[in-house]
């Protein structure tokens, strides 16, 4: 039988008051069933911003340098067990293990250097224009912060919300992508084995269109932390100012990489090969464009075609390989059905554009390393 993980909320491991759960499994091979995850509802939200209120007022008056102490011990726990939360983030999000491992490490870095600023949480004072008056500032914690994340940075997303609030004395609250709870389990275990008072965090599963809308909509979560799609960072967005409160979004990006014609093409092309099928393209700082000048376009786009090519798909736990999966298949049906709109438009498919086929890829959500040629402005996949 699955393991049914549970939320933390209220200091303990509980599960969702709707009884609902959702199944978690390896994109690489859907036959690999990590676990299954709360499909939580508002009712679990409500009681979370309850909990997280209560550490806040814990928290908030604990001295700067303490809580940056407590950081720095996450930041030693992760790195104890880098290479354990690697794995596990390869085996449910898909992406190849050095690249999760550079994902545990930012998390790293991010401890450590949030527990620095622990101790330069510096006020100002300011000369005052008269003369019986003394002018200066402090920085003062907010409250709950609410942290929406995405699938493709599973642990350094999340530490790059979650640290630098916890180090200035807020409560946080954290609504990890349905396609990742497992690492952020790891995380929220982490964070208490080094010491967080346990009602200062609460980690919420469930769908983003639930949760995530009852914790943008909760009228005593006053800031808001979201990485995701430009349409749904435009909805809250929306209710945040409404609402007035305190946002920060992050959200999707159509990147080009310009290469003049006295570039070194070498050095151009590993920069297009990683920018565009590193995380199997799955980032907002993606490569999806390439302009290329027209003296060394063709040149380029030969030793474009021909290296990516020969980019190996396959499980991201096993060292041979060079791309992953995509996380799931309503992803693969996306890239699926642009292809066919570039195709529709006039553009043609240089390599790749299908499905693989061959052994260890047959059960996963994988997609061939595909180069449009001919893209001309206005296209649709080229806007």
């Amino acid at each position: 039988m699955p393991e049914n993980f549970k939320n933390f909320i209220a200091g303990e491991w509980v599960a969702p008051r709707t009884g609902a759960f959702f199944e978690n499994r390896n994109p690489a091979d859907w036959d690999d069933l990590i676990g299954c995850f709360p499909r939580s509802g508002p009712d679990d939200v409500t009681s979370a911003v309850a909990s997280a209120k209560r550490g806040f007022a814990q928290w908030s008056q604990t001295p700067a340098p303490i809580r940056g102490e407590v950081l720095h011990r996450v930041g030693d726990l992760l790195v104890q067990r880098k290479e354990e939360i690697a794995r596990a983030m390869t085996r449910e999000m898909g992406k190849v293990l050095p690249e999760t491992r550079g994902d545990v490490q930012e998390g790293i870095d991010t401890a450590h250097y949030a527990h620095t600023e622990g101790r330069r949480l510096f006020g100002r004072t300011v000369p005052s224009e008269l003369r019986n008056k003394w002018a200066m500032s402090f920085r003062r914690p907010i409250g709950v912060a609410g942290l929406i994340t995405p699938f493709n940075f599973p642990l350094a997303i999340p530490t790059w919300k979650m640290f630098p609030a916890l180090l200035c004395g807020n409560a946080v609250i954290f609504k990890p992508a349905e396609d990742v709870p497992h690492t952020a389990h790891l995380l929220v275990e982490i964070l208490l084995e080094a010491g967080l008072p346990p009602e200062v965090v609460q980690l919420v599963h469930g769908e983003g269109s639930v949760v995530g809308k009852a914790m943008v909509e909760h009228p005593e979560v006053p800031v808001v932390s979201f990485t995701g799609s430009t349409e749904t960072g435009s909805v809250i967005g929306t209710t945040c100012g409404r609402m007035h409160k305190r946002l920060s979004l992050e959200m999707g990006g159509k990147n080009a990489m310009i290469v003049m014609d006295d570039a070194d093409l070498d050095l151009a092309l590993d920069g297009v090969l990683w920018g565009a099928f590193g995380t199997t393209g799955q980032r907002c700082t993606a490569t999806s464009r390439l302009v290329v000048h027209e003296r060394v376009h063709d040149t380029l786009v030969r030793m474009l075609c021909d290296r990516a090519e020969r980019l190996h798909l396959g499980a991201g736990l096993d060292a041979k390989t060079d791309v992953g999966p995509l996380i799931n298949e309503a992803a693969r049906k996306k890239v699926e059905y642009y292809v066919g709109v570039g195709r529709d438009e006039g553009a043609q498919v240089l390599i790749g554009g299908e499905r693989p086929t061959g052994k260890g890829l047959e059960r996963g959500w994988f997609y061939k390393p595909t180069v449009l040629g001919g893209v001309r402005a206005g296209m649709r996949v080229e806007q």
